[in-house]
């Protein structure tokens, strides 16, 4: 039987009169990665941002760890939505030292998370000079400072070359074993398939699909169906 580390219930968002995301229930198996598949402006972000409080929902619930979801909650939820919030004048270590220093971590954690994300050798160099790869990497390894149970990525792999992809991809299969629950937002089928265990797929602010990726699946027909059904419905 699965065991849930979150669940949502009718999640909806509304910015004055626009439906952002409407009746949105995900349920999140613990140890796994679950890809959040839908077209640009779906509504993926926004859901994003109301599992880790940047927005507050305009009604439904969420549920963590078979709670209602608290603000104390983020302190097991490590997240890196949009771009990594990086001092750009600054080294990995330096940035990893702000934060610590916020959230009254040892430095030990500093190496820890470095390399977790595979960045121990970048030096002197500031992160301004960083690839995107790494910079996505150093925005990961922020996210897991404080020991996350729960680790939000949206969109992590946009603008990475073929390479940064496949380790970033590594990485993220790597969390599960490490007692992490990812889930990830993706417009990218293909790089889904090969990373996520479950899958949502939202369309129109809508979860038209949730399951398990089953081998052998074609997933850009189910993708393609949901998304089509979604302009029916809204027609």
């Amino acid at each position: 039987m699965d065991t849930y580390i979150l669940k949502t219930k009718d999640l909806c968002r509304d910015f004055k009169r626009q439906h952002a995301v409407s009746d949105i229930s995900l349920s999140i198996t613990k140890n796994s990665v679950y890809g959040l598949l839908g077209p640009n402006g779906a509504g993926k972000s926004t859901t994003l941002k109301m599992i880790t409080g940047m927005l507050h929902p305009t009604s439904g619930e969420i549920f963590f760890e078979n709670h209602p979801w608290s603000r104390n909650d983020l302190t097991k939820i490590g997240a890196l939505i949009e771009s990594p919030p990086l001092y750009e004048n600054l080294t990995a270590k330096e940035n990893l030292k702000v934060r610590t220093l916020l959230l009254g971590l040892p430095d030990s954690r500093i190496q820890e998370v470095l390399e977790i994300v595979s960045l121990t050798d970048t030096g002197k160099k500031h992160a301004g000079q960083f690839s995107m790869g790494m910079k996505q990497r150093l925005g990961i390894a922020i996210a897991l400072l404080n020991y996350p149970k729960l680790l939000i990525l949206d969109e992590p792999t946009n603008g990475l070359d073929p390479i940064g992809i496949q380790d970033l991809r590594n990485l993220i299969r790597s969390f599960p074993e490490q007692g992490i629950t990812v889930i990830l937002s993706s417009h990218i089928l293909s790089e889904v398939e090969l990373i996520a265990d479950h899958i949502g797929i939202i369309a129109g602010g809508s979860l038209g699909y949730e399951g398990k990726i089953n081998p052998g699946e074609d997933l850009e027909s189910l993708f393609m169906q949901v998304v089509k059904n979604s302009k029916k419905a809204g027609a």
